[in-house]
């Protein structure tokens, strides 16, 4: 799957929601924003606006894609608030939903049993094929990503989830699964996914992401 060519787009994760603050398995359950969320989309519009300015990109020559759950829609709705300019609506995508972690969704990580699923810090790369009972593995959100890749004929804006990150990471930089397993994909951040790596940014820094 990684020897697909990847067009340049920019992407976010959406903002904190009280399960994330909690360390709940959230997965393809809609649990909205909450205020902290809300600000750090809020925060990502004048910072994607100042990216695409930097890089002479239109915005209104996009595509724009969100995940159809409310954390991500609503992020993406806060961001386009920050442009001055007509912009093309929101493709709400269903294979940009996070990985479905089945009848593990609303527990604590700290609930969990090492044997059931283990916690970003403590994975290797047999966790890639981890499939909770209801759920969904790595590999198939990979499989859902590949195909919407397609439809990334040009510079395009996507919103989603942690998950999804980390399998783009994967797929478009080659970085190891092992690697992106346990990487804590950031909040209140743009990445620039260009030429086969990923630059990252915040309102307070930059800095690239390259493989060890």
């Amino acid at each position: 799957m990684t020897a697909l060519e990847w067009p340049d787009f920019y992407f976010a994760r959406h903002g904190e929601t009280d399960w994330n603050r909690e360390q709940r398995y959230q997965g393809a359950r809609d649990i909205p924003l909450n205020r902290v969320g809300q600000l750090q989309a809020d925060a990502n519009g004048p910072l994607l606006r100042q990216l695409l300015e930097r890089d002479g990109v239109d915005p209104a020559s996009l595509k724009w894609f969100a995940s159809p759950l409310s954390r991500a829609s609503e992020t993406m709705d806060r961001m386009r608030a920050a442009f001055d300019v007509e912009l093309p609506p929101v493709i709400h995508d269903p294979r940009l939903i996070e990985i479905s972690f089945g009848n593990l969704e609303g527990r604590l990580h700290s609930e969990i049993a090492r044997e059931q699923a283990i916690a970003p810090g403590q994975r290797d790369e047999t966790y890639w094929q981890f499939r909770p009972e209801g759920g969904e593995n790595y590999d198939d959100v990979a499989v859902r990503l590949v195909d919407f890749a397609r439809e990334l004929t040009r510079h395009a804006v996507v919103v989603a989830h942690g998950g999804v990150f980390r399998v783009l990471r994967h797929l478009v930089e080659g970085a190891p699964r092992a690697q992106v397993l346990n990487w804590a994909p950031p909040q209140g951040a743009v990445a620039q996914f260009s030429r086969g790596g990923m630059a990252l940014y915040s309102a307070e820094n930059t800095w690239d992401v390259e493989l060890d």
